[in-house]
């Protein structure tokens, strides 16, 4: 896989990252933290794993721009977010498909309307173009007989349908996926898994995946391009 990487991350302390601030400091031993490095190319699949103290479930708000790195830099698509203005940080974002961990789903709207809520304020297609595009959606996602309920009447499954289709709804060509797997069986993951790729092409998959979490079913490691698991703050390659 050739030309320049769709996501990279360099110099970025890991053990200084968590969700809920990116400020802590490395337990354990002194002394500098290790820093991560990583290139995803177009067309691959990446997976990074670690457990709750590794930083790990920090890397997708970093890739979004949505948190900046305590050092080192993220680029996105060949951009550094944070250098974009407001307005053309939101309206970069839209290329790139994002489920963070959970499903974040407006619990007041029904799963259908929850996927054409944003391509209503953040796209220029025609109403009849938004509600086509949902109802292919909806049905390559599996969720057609539950669209029209809410979250809190959905089961599992069905929310993470969702929010995988709330993700694609724009066809992105990367996709940034934290922890989209837990919970789920092993044959749903690795559904979701083909959806989020897109299809295959040439090169390999039709869209780039970078998918974070602690853990991935061992069905799908065969899909995988590239798993990298960080333990104590150094990334390890497992499958290259």
């Amino acid at each position: 896989m050739t030309g320049a990487p769709m996501l990279t991350f360099e110099g970025v302390p890991l053990l200084r990252l968590s969700r809920d601030t990116l400020s802590r400091q490395p337990s354990g031993e002194g002394g500098p933290p290790a820093l991560f490095a990583l290139d995803v190319k177009a067309h691959e699949t990446v997976v990074v794993l670690g457990d709750e103290s590794s930083g790990v479930d920090g890397l997708g708000a970093l890739a979004m721009g949505l948190e900046l790195p305590p050092s080192g830099h993220t680029t996105l698509l060949g951009t550094e977010i944070r250098t974009l203005d407001r307005r053309a940080q939101l309206a970069f974002r839209r290329r790139v498909g994002y489920l963070p961990a959970g499903d974040c789903l407006l619990q007041n709207l029904s799963l259908r309307d929850n996927i054409l809520l944003p391509l209503r304020f953040g796209s220029h297609f025609r109403e009849r173009e938004i509600e086509g595009r949902v109802d292919v959606i909806l049905a390559q996602l599996r969720i057609v007989r539950v669209a029209d309920v809410r979250p809190a009447q959905a089961d599992q499954e069905e929310r993470r349908r969702t929010a995988m289709a709330r993700a694609l709804a724009f066809d992105p060509e990367l996709v940034i996926l934290e922890q989209p797997f837990d919970g789920l069986p092993d044959r749903v993951a690795a559904e979701l898994l083909e959806v989020a790729r897109g299809g295959e092409t040439e090169e390999g998959s039709r869209r780039t995946l970078f998918i974070t979490g602690q853990e991935i079913p061992t069905l799908l490691r065969g899909r995988v391009d590239r798993l990298v698991r960080v333990r104590k703050g150094h990334a390890e390659v497992v499958k290259a």
